[in-house]
C-alpha cells in the first residue's frame, strides 16, 4: 500500500513508548501496532486526532503517500 505510517518516527522524536501512547490515546497496544506497522485498512479521525494531540504533530507527520513501484512490461 502506498500510504506509509510514520508513528515510529514521532514516537522516537517524543521519546515515548508504544504502550504509553496506546494508553494515552485509548486504544490497545495491539491495535496501535497494527496501525503503526501499516497493516490497518482504515483509521478513525478520532484516533488520528488523539494521536496528533498526544504527539503534538500534524496528520502529515504521521501519514504520507508514496507511489507504488510498478514493474516494467516484458
Amino acid at each position: 500500500m502506498p500510504i506509509i505510517v510514520d508513528i515510529d518516527v514521532m514516537l522516537a522524536r517524543r521519546k515515548m513508548a508504544v504502550g504509553d501512547l496506546a494508553a494515552r490515546i485509548g486504544i490497545t497496544p495491539a491495535n496501535l501496532a497494527v496501525l503503526k506497522n501499516g497493516r490497518a485498512k482504515a483509521v478513525r479521525f478520532t484516533t488520528l486526532d488523539a494521536l496528533c494531540e498526544v504527539l503534538e504533530c500534524q496528520p502529515g507527520d504521521l501519514l504520507r503517500w508514496e507511489p507504488e513501484m510498478s514493474t516494467p512490461p516484458g
